[in-house]
């Protein structure tokens, strides 16, 4: 069945940064599109960034843009979130996520605190 499990969350200061990493599971990594998502307390589920399954194309949410990269590798069925000069908006749930067909799937999450 298909897991990811998100990690590398954690309190960071503003200006701070943090790596998030997801691992994949249960479908074929390689070539499947990614994206990671944020939830913030009392707010909406929002976009954050997505990537080709192929690494060749990347895309990012106008609040994280120039802020935040996404990267994989496809060899260790890992996808990763670089998260810089981060703000305290910055505070929330962060997941990783698949369309599979019409359904899609996050992990658990991992949450990342500014303050």
């Amino acid at each position: 069945h298909v897991q990811l499990v998100e990690s590398g969350g954690g309190l960071v200061q503003p200006g701070g940064s943090l790596r998030l990493s997801c691992t994949a599971s249960g479908f074929t990594f390689s070539i499947s599109a990614m994206s990671w998502a944020r939830q913030a307390p009392g707010k909406d589920l929002e976009w954050v960034a997505f990537i080709a399954s192929d690494d060749g194309l990347s895309d990012y949410a106008d609040s994280v843009k120039g802020r935040f990269t996404i990267s994989r590798d496809n060899a260790k069925n890992t996808l990763y979130l670089e998260l810089n000069n981060l703000k305290t908006e910055g505070t929330a749930m962060y997941y990783c996520q698949i369309d599979l067909g019409s359904v899609r799937l996050r992990g658990q999450g991992t949450q990342v605190t500014v303050s």
